[in-house]
């Protein structure tokens, strides 16, 4: 088998501005009490007009290589997954390269949605194991603030902003680090999650900003379905794929998108409720961010112990959809 990549250091960053379910309540026609009882979302963090996705990814990344100890010098590649990038180009990676100081590393985006993390850490591993590099850093971001239209009082409650980031080097003892993944995608979905404008097929006017084209649009039922099915067949697939049950894993961390589908997946897969990360009362969906996020803070609250079993799955525009399961080495 070779090399595995593992994981050998953690970060994110969480904007300290909060966004309540109280404060949406005199925003948009809503009530707290319907955004619990549908989403399982208290509040969530939005970060300044004036900083983009690159800011939150920066400082993720930052925590991660201190706390590592190495330089940013020492990094050979940076890969970001988020749908809010700053610009559409220069890509976000190389801005943060820029803010961090990477400078001997290159960088990408990749645009997977809220699968975005699982994708782009499937990816970088294949660096890692192929010898090809040293040190990845993968890093999930998003300012959803940005392109969500806060007078849809269905989907202006669902969202906030987050960075976290992860540090992937060679791991000698083959146990640990990417174990196994399995990444789809349907793009019949496509129509039912999506922001019709602010790409070449409907660039920028006076039109697209009075019809609210910037914005996300989303059939919430149809996803929702959709996710339910697609997140717990992927996750059983991978398990069974392993031979292992839901026993064998010490932490399931699901995409936040909405309590009772991350509830649906974990009975599913017959998990007691301390093996299933929710935060997404404090947080929101944080799309590209929520699965980095919620690593680190098990890692940071002294939950994740060398050799837990961990297994990740996310569902989001496209379709895309996958899960990843990993074995902790740090």
């Amino acid at each position: 088998m070779g090399r595995k990549a593992i994981i050998t250091a953690v970060g994110h960053y969480v904007p300290p501005n909060v966004l309540t379910n109280k404060d949406l309540e005199k925003m948009v026609d809503t009530s707290d009490e319907w955004i619990t009882t549908r989403t399982g979302i208290k509040e969530r963090h939005i970060l300044d007009k004036d900083k983009g996705t690159s800011y939150m990814g920066a400082r993720a990344a930052e925590m991660a290589l201190q706390e590592r100890g190495i330089s940013p010098e020492e990094v050979d590649m940076i890969m970001v997954a988020t749908v809010t990038p700053d610009m559409m180009f220069p890509n976000t990676a190389c801005l943060i390269q820029e803010a961090i100081g990477a400078k001997n590393a290159w960088g990408v985006d990749l645009n997977g949605a809220c699968t975005g993390f699982v994708y782009a850490l499937a990816t970088a591993a294949q660096f890692v194991e192929t010898g090809r590099y040293q040190k990845v850093l993968v890093i999930g971001a998003d300012k959803m603030s940005s392109i969500v239209d806060y007078q849809d009082r269905n989907n202006c409650v669902l969202f906030g902003d987050a960075g976290a980031a992860v540090l992937l080097e060679p791991g000698e003892d083959e146990e640990y680090g990417v174990l196994d993944f399995i990444l789809k995608s349907d793009g019949s979905g496509g129509k039912y999650l999506y922001m019709p404008a602010g790409g070449s097929l409907h660039p920028a006017s006076h039109e697209t900003v009075e019809k609210r084209m910037h914005y996300i649009r989303q059939e919430g039922r149809t996803v929702f379905k959709f996710a339910v099915t697609g997140m717990a067949e992927v996750t059983e697939a991978i398990l069974k794929k392993n031979n292992l049950t839901g026993k064998d894993i010490k932490y399931f961390v699901p995409h936040q998108a909405n309590l009772r589908i991350i509830d649906a997946t974990g009975k599913r897969l017959g998990l007691e409720p301390e093996q299933v990360l929710v935060n997404i009362d404090r947080y929101g969906n944080t799309t590209a961010a929520t699965i980095p996020l919620g690593i680190s803070e098990l890692y940071h609250d002294g939950k994740l112990q060398k050799g837990d079993l961990i297994l990740m799955a996310a569902f989001g525009a496209g379709f895309t959809w996958g899960s990843l399961l990993l074995r902790w080495a740090i």
